[in-house]
């Protein structure tokens, strides 16, 4: 009898042991399907989001060129269809990547984009639109996550063979590949000392075509880079491929000009002097010639006039001293992409270029917008090839949901 309940007993402790068992793997199988799930719901979130931001304009169709801010988020230009990006929607994009600058004169904080020395995009926080006006305009808030990355598809990249005279190489790459046989059609600003006063320099263009191995070179014999600054911009484009490329030297950048946008339906741009922004230890007054240079259709660069009839605006800023040469204004008068190119010199041998681009694309300036994707438990990314004023960039959206769902062992 005592053997008999014995083994009822052990018999009943296996059963429910077999059974806890048999719950525990059930539950981490129900679990996993639901983590499962979630991941699925998140992809598919995903690849709804990225085609809405990029296929609608949003609301106003015309945000992206105004002081206003949208009541419906999406980066569609409203004059083309499919994945045609508007350059000035990814203008007013609050960067992720870039360290915000306040400057002192306007009392303002500017979203920055800088990818070097005198190659930024400073645009007003109070125009730009923030991460977490996005997540609300697009219905995410509290349920989702994003980042959204904006890269060029093809890379043009200009080196220096020779400085005295200069000799420029262009290397043109696709993804992963050269592009032999592309045109390449360039601007090339030379600052040669000054001009009653005005930093001078004079603007060549010209076409080249890449060879078998994705490269094109230019020269230029009087330029001799020891002495004086340069800008050199190229674009490339093959069989509807187009990427864009520039290098820059400077003789001098202890003190120079920082353009800030100011306001985009106007245009208007402010021209401040680099010690009231950023600081130093040797102020002192510059002056500066400022141009702007318009994309064509057939990918080459022309002078377009700013506010005045000459097309070139001159004058000095003198870090704030003198209150009426503290910073300077001029107004862009065009929403098509270009490029504000400013010349600045503190002495006939002491002198710089800086760019600007009126449209993301004009200098293929990347854009990160959103939240940070690295701490997260899993993240669905989706990617679309698009135009952006012409050039060719590839557009990812990262996405997480934020609720946290894992599996529980």
């Amino acid at each position: 009898m005592a053997n008999a309940t014995i083994d009822h007993i052990v018999s009943i402790i296996v059963f429910l042991g077999a059974l806890l068992l048999f719950i525990s793997l059930f539950n981490q199988t129900i679990q996993t399907a639901t983590v499962y799930q979630n991941h699925k719901a998140v992809a598919s979130k995903c690849s709804d989001t990225i085609d809405n931001v990029l296929l609608s304009p949003g609301v106003p169709t015309d945000w992206s060129q105004t002081n206003t801010l949208p009541t419906s988020f999406g980066l569609q230009d409203p004059e083309f269809t499919q994945y045609t990006l508007s350059p000035f929607a990814l203008m007013r994009l609050f960067s992720a990547s870039g360290t915000p600058v306040y400057y002192s004169k306007t009392g303002m904080t500017y979203s920055n984009i800088t990818l070097g020395f005198g190659e930024s995009l400073l645009v007003p926080e109070s125009q730009a639109i923030n991460y977490s006006t996005a997540l609300k305009l697009l219905g995410l808030n509290g349920s989702y996550g994003f980042r959204l990355t904006l890269e060029p598809t093809v890379k043009v990249e200009i080196s220096e063979q020779q400085r005295s005279p200069l000799r420029l190489a262009i290397s043109v790459l696709g993804s992963g590949f050269p592009l032999s046989n592309s045109q390449v059609s360039y601007c090339f600003i030379a600052v040669e000392g000054r001009v009653q006063g005005y930093p001078a320099y004079t603007a060549s263009y010209g076409t080249l075509t890449t060879d078998g191995a994705g490269y094109a070179y230019a020269s230029f014999q009087d330029f001799n880079a020891d002495e004086d600054s340069y800008m050199f911009i190229a674009y490339a484009h093959l069989n509807g491929l187009v990427g864009m490329g520039y290098r820059s030297h400077v003789v001098y950048d202890q003190n120079y000009v920082i353009p800030l946008v100011s306001a985009f339906q106007t245009g208007e741009v402010i021209l401040a002097h680099s010690w009231d922004v950023h600081g130093g230890s040797d102020p002192a007054e510059i002056a500066y010639n400022a141009t702007f240079v318009l994309l064509a259709e057939d990918f080459t660069l022309r002078e377009m006039p700013l506010d005045n009839a000459t097309g070139r605006i001159v004058g000095r800023l003198n870090y704030g001293q003198e209150s009426q040469f503290a910073y300077a204004t001029l107004a862009i008068n065009t929403h098509n992409p270009g490029i504000l190119i400013v010349t600045y010199s503190k002495s006939a041998v002491e002198n710089g270029v800086i760019v600007m681009p009126w449209g993301i694309s004009a200098l293929g300036f990347p854009v990160e917008f959103g939240g940070d994707p690295s701490a997260q438990e899993w993240v669905a990314t989706d990617i679309r090839v698009v135009r952006v004023g012409g050039l060719t960039y590839q557009a990812k959206l990262s996405m997480w949901s934020e609720k946290g769902i894992s599996v529980m062992g």
